[in-house]
């Protein structure tokens, strides 16, 4: 971090087309290292924002040059952290004008985490967080992590990229349903890019289980009906990079149910539908195909789950379409 001053210049990423390549193998290292970063970034908006229901207001947001905290409240004024992948910064600015940037490099969590900590409070912002990640089962303090620290600017940037053509395909989901429904947001604990619909009816307690991760939280964000879809870059467990689709409480015959397109089905592993991405980039029109699965999928836990779809649904024909200028 520099305080404010000009940083130093660093070589932007060249622009990629759509649906990069993104084997988890190819960039493990660098996954696992920017996830515990993006953690630290998203501690700090939870300690400060309101609480919102579902944790929503911890979430992260997608941006034309990688994520953003968005504003975060701060006694009188405000502060929000954005990641650049393109550039390979992250810049920290107050609404008072102040601002720093740290540059995006192979460097430890820890490093990271004392780096960012002290620019924020040369920026005069002080907080504290909970200081180990959550929804990791190896959750080593951020300020004692040296063993994660790799940083590959162009897996970061395909990372990003995927975000964001996720975003847009999950915003016209998401635009046809008039229900309750989440933004389309990154959560952090996972990793992983979201769109979440309800029913309206509550559901049955959560019975908890995340690792490090308080079983109240989980009852939180589970305390209606849902299906809720995504996409998450894998991890050791299971390195794979997919989009997903569950419903919880999950209906009898979710998991039979006939879904699109042909590539994706039942995941018994994660008692989930499963996309797989390299199938998805691989179609002739991979932003059609994620639709049809997101579309497919949320019909059967609707249907089976017995929501009243009249209800939450814009009639066919009827979703209001934007006005353009002649």
């Amino acid at each position: 971090m520099n305080g404010g001053r000009a940083p130093r210049a660093t070589a932007a990423t060249p622009a990629l087309s759509a649906w990069p390549p993104l084997a988890y193998d190819d960039w493990k290292d660098t996954c696992t290292t920017l996830h515990l970063w993006i953690q630290i970034v998203g501690k700090l908006r939870l300690a400060c924002a309101p609480w919102l229901n579902h944790s929503w207001h911890a979430v992260l947001y997608v941006t034309t040059r990688g994520l953003t905290t968005s504003p975060i409240p701060y006694d009188e004024d405000a502060f929000e952290i954005d990641f650049d992948f393109h550039d390979h910064v992250l810049r920290v600015s107050r609404s008072d004008g102040r601002r720093a940037t740290l540059e995006l490099r192979p460097r430890s969590v820890a490093e990271f985490y004392h780096a960012l900590m002290a620019e924020l409070q040369r920026l005069g912002i002080r907080v504290r967080i909970h200081g180990s990640p959550n929804e990791v089962v190896e959750a080593v303090p951020f300020e004692r992590d040296e063993l994660h620290g790799s940083y590959d600017p162009l897996y970061a940037h395909r990372f990003w990229r995927v975000l964001a053509d996720g975003a847009r395909v999950l915003g016209q989901f998401r635009s046809e349903f008039i229900g309750k429904a989440s933004p389309v947001h990154v959560f952090w604990g996972g990793l992983d890019i979201a769109a979440t619909r309800f029913s309206g009816r509550p559901a049955p307690p959560h019975p908890g289980g995340v690792p490090n991760l308080p079983d109240w939280v989980g009852r939180d964000a589970y305390s209606h009906e849902v299906s809720s879809a995504g996409f998450w870059p894998g991890a050791e467990r299971y390195p794979n990079a997919i989009f997903y689709s569950y419903a919880y409480p999950a209906p009898a015959g979710f998991a039979e149910a006939p879904v699109e397109p042909a590539s994706a089905g039942w995941d018994a592993t994660l008692s989930e539908f499963v996309l797989p991405y390299d199938a998805l980039r691989a179609a002739a029109s991979p932003d059609q195909e994620l639709l049809a699965f997101l579309r497919s999928t949320y019909a059967a836990a609707a249907d089976l789950g017995g929501w009243e779809r009249d209800k939450l649904e814009w009639p066919p024909g009827a979703q209001p379409q934007p006005r353009r200028r002649p």
